[in-house]
């Protein structure tokens, strides 16, 4: 069992998931290690280093005076890379980003301004299940306790608002005010971060980065974590009660969840799919962590807005095994699901629930998914997948558009999708996009993400900013941002630039928070049109490789495209879509109709 620490299955999250049973961190035993000069015995090259053991080469960071000291040394450190970003917040989402490319990943910012501006997108890698180390540059170690007010505070001399605020939404917290056990301290709140695939919060006093101390007089010992195992006869008792509970269905069907990247079990939920013959889906979060190429692959499930013909099969089925569901208010499209809990075999990163049975624990999903597997290749059901074929009727093509006609939403995913291959990945923003973007076709290879539980608009654009920079020139990326989302972060364009990114932005101008439109309709969901090509050429100024189009018809789409694809691909390249306000998919008009109805239930009198 693979106990690294590292990128892992096809670049997915690196630790097991949720904790259930107990995970020791230890040091390999090795040679004696190599002593290093005083000079270098610092805690700011020691914490450096462990980023770069771990898989971090590039840290998005934005520079103030509490961190300064630090972000010198993770300049000096070799195999790592300070990628300055205009804000916090998008510091947060590339790290985010980052961490789905390379399994962990780090961000560094200055004490109170910007931790709690970066604070949003912690949260969200929080609900994303992300290992993101967050660095922030403290105050200095001697005004600590002495009743001092210190700038960049709410002007109180208690100095810990900042570390109450990032509690809830990290799953470790260290404040280094000494030397004497910051290895320590270090080194267990980033094995804490992979171990439960969340996020951490590190304070580092701003004096002391490059203070030199005995404890890192030696290179540090490399580190790994013990895997999570399965208690054996949990396991096995969670095998029999679920292969007894399947083998009386008649038309059971796999349904695959978000948390699979968590588990590292897409592999394994693969051969379980390969194995049994059922039919498989996937939860919108999910999608991208499964192969679509799967031979009874049905499509997205997702209640009321799923892949045509989809929820029907699964609805219908007498049995359905979820592995690693997040079930909420958007997910279930407003609690619409026709889902019945003695149907269902749900499995999480560390537990199984056999329908109205028992939950057995201590239980880790690959394990339970592989041996699973084995027992279930001489009981092959594909009832459900033959059923259905029978009903399924291919999907139609959008009408041809005329000459100049303006451009549909429906036509400019039509040519996206030509343009997927296993070299690609695909961002989706919150809002249509998400909509539009679950119905392509992803090619084997081809990676997908998106922000579904935290759901914050303006999440991709530095999302984009550092999976490019994780997937290190492996995959080209499209991206789908709408005009809303982009006037929220669209700063960190420059920082691509800089990067020398090579994405496909594709900007969707439709005037508004089409999302929020259908919810719940308002003025306040029109926004100031932008010369967004002009916003982007301002940005570029000349230095980098950049290219701009704006398009209104189809022709002009599929000229643009080809410059993109053609002489343009070693450029990142920004196309503004020009659309009406009211083109959305007929998916978001159905979920908002819903979700509106969840949100506007009157108080219960009770």
């Amino acid at each position: 069992m693979d106990n690294g620490i590292g990128p892992v299955d096809g670049h997915k999250a690196v630790s097991n998931g949720v904790v259930a049973c107990p995970v020791a961190f230890r040091a390999l035993s090795s040679p004696a290690a190599a002593t290093v000069t005083s000079a270098e015995a610092t805690l700011g090259r020691h914490l450096a280093r462990r980023l770069v053991e771990v898989g971090v080469s590039d840290v998005f960071a934005v520079p103030g005076d509490f961190n300064l000291a630090f972000l010198d040394h993770l300049i000096a450190e070799p195999g790592l890379r300070l990628v300055g970003c205009c804000n916090e917040l998008n510091a947060g989402y590339a790290a985010d980003g980052y961490a789905r490319a390379r399994g962990v990943g780090a961000c560094a910012v200055t004490f109170t301004v910007g931790g709690l501006s970066v604070l949003n997108a912690i949260a969200g890698a929080y609900s994303e299940n992300l290992p993101v180390i967050c660095i922030v540059g403290g105050p200095n170690s001697n005004d600590h306790g002495t009743n001092r007010i210190l700038h960049h505070t709410i002007g109180l001399p208690d100095f810990s608002q900042e570390l109450r605020c990032f509690q809830p939404v990290t799953c470790h917290q260290v404040v280094i005010n000494n030397l004497d056990d910051a290895h320590e301290q270090v080194d267990k709140a980033i094995a804490t971060a992979l171990r439960e695939s969340k996020p951490v919060y590190i304070s580092i006093a701003c004096n002391l980065p490059g203070v030199s101390h005995p404890t890192f007089f030696r290179d540090p010992v490399p580190y790994c974590l013990d895997p999570r195992l399965s208690n054996k006869m949990g396991l096995e008792a969670a095998l029999e009660a679920t292969v007894e509970f399947l083998n009386k269905a008649v038309k059971p069907v796999m349904v695959a969840g978000p948390k699979l990247r968590v588990a590292k079990a897409a592999a394994a939920f693969a051969e379980l799919a390969d194995a049994s013959g059922y039919a498989v889906a996937t939860m919108p979060s999910a999608k991208g962590l499964v192969p679509e190429t799967l031979p009874r692959f049905i499509g997205t499930y997702w209640g009321a807005v799923s892949t045509p013909f989809c929820a029907e099969i699964v609805e219908s089925a007498d049995a359905y095994l979820f592995a690693g569901p997040i079930f909420n208010d958007y997910s279930s499209v407003g609690y619409s699901f026709l889902l019945k809990k003695e149907k269902a075999v749900i499995v999480q990163p560390d537990r199984v629930t056999v329908g109205d049975g028992p939950t057995f624990g201590c239980v880790m999903m690959k394990d339970f998914l592989s041996e699973l597997a084995k027992r279930m290749s001489n009981k092959r059901n594909t009832t459900a997948h033959d059923n259905y074929r029978r009903i399924f009727v291919p999907q139609g093509q959008p009408p041809e558009s005329d000459p100049g006609e303006p451009l549909r939403v429906n036509v400019l995913f039509k040519h996206i999708q030509k343009m997927l291959t296993g070299d690609s990945a695909v961002i989706a923003e919150t809002g249509d996009s998400w909509f539009n973007c679950q119905k392509l076709k992803l090619p084997d290879g081809c990676g997908y993400e998106f922000q579904m539980q935290y759901g914050s608009i303006g999440w991709s654009v530095g999302a984009l900013l550092g999976y490019a920079q994780g997937a290190a020139g492996d995959k080209r990326l499209i991206a789908c941002i709408g005009d809303g989302s982009f006037q929220v972060t669209a700063q960190d364009v420059s920082t691509m630039l800089r990067c020398q990114q090579k994405s496909i932005i594709f900007l969707l101008n439709n005037g508004g928070y089409t999302i929020e439109v259908e919810i719940h309709d308002g003025p306040y969901n029109v926004i100031k049109n932008w010369n967004y090509t002009g916003l982007v050429d301002a940005i570029h100024n000349g230095e980098g490789n950049c290219w701009t189009a704006k398009v209104t018809c189809e022709e002009e789409l599929t000229a643009a495209i080809e410059t993109a694809t053609g002489k343009k691909k070693d450029c990142l390249c920004f196309i503004e879509v020009v659309v009406h306000k009211d083109d959305t998919s007929k998916e978001l008009l159905e979920w908002g109709s819903r979700v509106s109805a969840a949100n506007s239930r009157p108080p219960n009198p009770h």
